[in-house]
């Protein structure tokens, strides 16, 4: 039997297709005109002519960033950084989170409420700043992953979800004569990977854009992170960004190096999506309602 449509109905999902496609739109129209002006001529650049598509093709734009130290320093940074710290703050995360989701951890309760009391307040950046001095973490690598190790959100997300597995699971493991370790490591983690996948997306995605941490600790040069470059970069006005490289001032503008260091920054973080996508909206959503 078919159910008919009324026209109210129709009415409104063409207007939430409608909204929902503006709104689309809205975030993608800035992503095309980089694009655009990423590829266009210098002249078309500079007399505001490209919009939605490329004007005077070029590529040269793209060999002058990829060329650039600064800019393949700062990307080889944020790598290694995406990297490091997904993998120690997933780790530390779920470790954390197994012990807070078992109930028969005595002083579970005192445990949650200190560790949501530091979602709420904080030291402060001074104080903050004058603790990593004196642990000798300012213009090291490590600050910009050790400070945000082990996130509170995603823990409880990760223990919610600990929680919603079966009880009967790590018990006939433990009739079996199997610890704590071997039930998280050999029964857990492989049933957590949606909420593991998206945890690592949520990680990585924040190491990734994270430019204020390096902005405060940060000032060797070996140190900064592709999102410092960045933000240096689109500070920087035209003469100081192109004082050093009388080929590229000649050959391009400071906008069109801006868009395609933009575009090149983006690129990486956005091939790992389709990977951990078919996790995403299962793992968010199992993790953050308790079974």
């Amino acid at each position: 039997m078919t159910v008919k449509t009324s026209f109210s109905e129709k009415l409104f999902n063409f207007c939430n297709y409608l909204f929902f496609i503006l709104v689309g739109l809205t975030t993608l129209l800035p992503f095309v005109n980089l694009i655009a002006k990423s590829f266009s001529s210098e002249a078309a650049v500079i007399s505001g002519k490209v919009n939605l598509l490329p004007i005077g093709f070029q590529t040269g734009t793209y060999m002058y960033v990829l060329k650039d130290s600064m800019f393949l320093n700062s990307l080889k940074n944020s790598i290694l950084l995406a990297i490091v710290g997904t993998a120690l703050g997933l780790f530390l995360t779920t470790i954390t989170a197994y012990p807070l989701s078992r109930v028969q951890l005595r002083g579970r309760k005192w445990f949650l409420l200190m560790f949501i009391f530091t979602m709420l307040f904080s030291g402060g950046l001074i104080p903050t700043y004058l603790l990593m001095h004196n642990l000798g973490l300012v213009n090291q690598f490590p600050i910009l992953f050790l400070p945000a190790a082990i996130n509170v959100f995603n823990m409880l997300i990760i223990k919610n979800y600990f929680e919603g597995l079966p009880d009967g699971l790590e018990e006939s493991a433990k009739l079996d004569g199997a610890s704590n370790i071997r039930i998280l490591f050999s029964i857990v983690l492989p049933l957590s990977l949606p909420v593991l996948a998206t945890i690592a997306l949520f990680f990585a995605v924040a190491f990734w854009n994270d430019y204020f941490t390096s902005m405060i600790y940060i000032t060797n040069q070996d140190f900064k992170p592709l999102q410092l470059y960045l933000k240096e970069l689109l500070v920087s006005s035209s003469s100081e960004f192109l004082k050093d490289n009388v080929d590229a001032a000649l050959n391009t503008t400071p906008q069109s190096i801006q868009a395609a260091s933009i575009l090149l920054a983006t690129l990486p973080i956005l091939m790992v999506y389709p990977f951990l996508q078919k996790y995403f909206v299962k793992g968010v959503l199992v993790g953050s309602v308790k079974g």
